[in-house]
């Protein structure tokens, strides 16, 4: 590991090197290209010099009770070194894990999809909620939100919604929400206070950059008709929906949302656009079956991974045997201790397969 972080640290300081060249900082794009690459070492830099620095501190230590100290600094010394042996062995943890290999999808957009499965009204009420939840976890950190396309009901469910998260490290942070989603609640169309199962399915996808799959236009089949539902007299009198098939795959998405046909074709291409660089992701990852396979990341979308049950005020996510009952606040937005607890148990499983020799 330590040959590893000398390499690295030759290479953030050769980065150094170049950005105070007076020839580079005169070429934006390089300068942008190398101040990237140096933000991006900065964190398991600093950590590394930190390490060396409790290192060197530590050997100064133990020189000095090798020159017959009083009892006084014997104690002292003795102290020092219990505390950075403490502080040693919580930073070299923080470095294996800054060595782990990163998801390339981690700082991109994503796109969510939302689909209401079993229960009906109530599952597409669900749904809704859902989507509420994660749109205020999204404002309370400054990240945009688009609507993509939506089939909303009569009581303000959604049998679909699909939307865009745009923010640094939105799929880093969305990634493990992929799966069956189950409540368990007193429906508000419930008259006799029974309570009732229903479950929705969300799906998050990292945005395919254009650069990262080109569609060829001879694949793709474009229909325009009249939109439908909701939206008001000037979205149903127009053919401004669109609906796109991608004839490889037989994938169809439509989008109907706007009232410009362009804006709709827009967002359908794009929704298009990653639900086929997911599927491109998920076969890759299904050839490259590894010896272990990690809790979180489990590709199976099938699986119910979480339980929400109103009632008990409580919320159990099944993937890693967690429970918390505060479901109230979560959906309200306060996801960050469920997140973070996740990446952890994550990045666990990574650093078991690696001092296993197994793949990360």
């Amino acid at each position: 590991m330590f040959d590893k972080l000398a390499v690295l640290n030759k290479k953030f300081n050769e980065l150094e090197r170049k950005m105070a060249d007076p020839e580079i900082a005169v070429d934006p794009d390089e300068i942008r290209k190398l101040s990237k690459a140096h933000a991006d070492l900065l964190p398991i830099i600093t950590a590394y010099c930190q390490y060396r620095q409790m290192e060197s501190d530590q050997q100064v230590a133990k020189e000095m009770l090798q020159e017959n100290p009083s009892s006084d600094e014997v104690e002292l010394l003795e102290e020092e070194l219990q505390t950075l042996a403490a502080q040693m062995e919580a930073v070299e943890a923080e470095l294996k894990v800054m060595l782990l290999p990163k998801d390339p999808n981690d700082e991109k957009n994503v796109l969510v999809e939302i689909r209401a499965g079993t229960g009906g009204e109530e599952a597409a009420l669900f749904a809704a909620n859902l989507f509420r939840m994660y749109n205020r976890f999204a404002e309370k950190l400054n990240w945009r939100v688009e609507l993509m396309s939506s089939n909303p009901t009569e009581l303000g469910g959604f049998k679909e919604v699909i939307f865009m998260v745009e923010g640094k490290g939105a799929y880093s942070q969305l990634k493990y929400e992929s799966g069956v989603h189950r409540v368990q609640r007193i429906p508000e169309t419930e008259t006799g206070g029974r309570i009732h199962t229903s479950a929705a399915t969300v799906v998050v996808m990292a945005e395919a950059e254009e650069i990262e799959l080109e569609l060829d236009p001879n694949d793709l089949r474009i229909d325009v008709y009249r939109s439908s539902g909701h939206g008001g007299q000037s979205v149903n009198t127009t053919d401004s929906a669109v609906r796109i098939t991608h004839a490889p795959t037989g994938m169809v998405v439509t989008c109907q949302d706007e009232k410009s046909q362009l804006k709709n074709k827009e967002k359908a291409l794009k929704i298009l656009r990653a639900r086929l660089l997911d599927q491109m992701q998920q076969e890759q990852q299904a050839e490259l079956m590894t010896t272990r396979r990690s809790i979180v990341k489990s590709g199976d979308r099938s699986e119910r991974i979480r339980t929400y049950n109103f009632p008990q005020n409580r919320l159990t996510d099944h993937r890693i045997d967690l429970t918390l009952y505060r479901l109230d606040s979560i959906m309200t937005g306060e996801l960050e201790e469920l997140i973070s607890k996740l990446t952890i148990s994550e990045q666990t499983e990574k650093l078991q397969a690696v001092d296993e020799g197994g793949v990360a």
